[in-house]
């Protein structure tokens, strides 16, 4: 029997009403019956609720969330949709660390080998750098103290389910 209202369900789980109104709206939350014009739902949502929670906890998306709810061949066992979504995800975690990599060396490079007067100065090393051109009237700054190597990007592999 269908008895929370949205406020109710809204308050246990720390979302605000427009929240869930959103995730019905987009297919997380099936449509819920109403009664005198407001939702009334069941503690099932409860676990719905969850699941959505805990993918976002894991960096999914709403977009992910939803393919996890709803984008596989029905009866598909859970087990097999995490997997499958978070081989995924954690492919992408592991090239955004791999930038992030980049990005610490190339601060770290330049709070240590930066001794430019002038940011067009720097700017002028940075791009003879970048173009790999040897010009010895640039000073030497803002140059790696060793060579780093552009973090791999990694594309959304293809969903196959």
């Amino acid at each position: 029997m269908a008895s929370l209202t949205i406020s109710q369900v809204a308050n246990q789980v720390g979302l605000r009403t427009s929240a869930i109104r959103y995730y019905e709206q987009i297919g997380l939350l099936d449509a819920t019956e109403r009664v005198g014009g407001q939702r009334r739902y069941d503690a099932s949502v409860f676990y719905r609720l969850s699941i959505v929670q805990r993918a976002q906890q894991a960096g999914f998306t709403l977009e992910e969330v939803h393919e996890l709810l709803t984008g596989f061949v029905p009866g598909t066992p859970a087990p097999e949709r995490w997997k499958q979504l978070s081989a995924r995800k954690l492919e992408e975690l592991e090239a955004k660390m791999s930038e992030i990599q980049f990005m610490q060396g190339l601060l770290k490079d330049m709070m240590s080998n930066c001794h430019c007067d002038t940011l067009e100065t720097c700017g002028k090393g940075i791009f003879h750098q970048i173009g790999g051109l040897n010009d010895q009237a640039v000073a030497k700054c803002c140059t790696p103290t060793k060579e780093l190597s552009k973090p791999r990007v990694v594309t959304k592999a293809k969903r196959g389910h």
